[in-house]
């Protein structure tokens, strides 16, 4: 999990990294094929990054208490 970026570009920078090693690491190993990054709160930074699978649960059910 990246460090917590408020803003979309801070966000991007992050994904984009990751998308990085995930591409040199596809060059050896081309069945790899999803890159799951991002959650509820920056998940239209990492699709838009390129991630196959993203975590929802607090958009889909709400914080939870702990």
């Amino acid at each position: 999990m990246p460090k917590v970026h408020e803003d979309f570009t801070g966000q991007r920078a992050v994904f984009r990294q990751a998308k990085g090693i995930f591409d040199e690491l596809k060059l050896r190993h081309p069945e790899i094929d999803q890159l799951s990054m991002g959650m509820s709160a920056d998940m239209q930074a990492a699709i838009a990054e390129g991630a196959t699978m993203v975590r929802v649960g607090t958009a889909l059910f709400g914080a939870r208490n702990y």
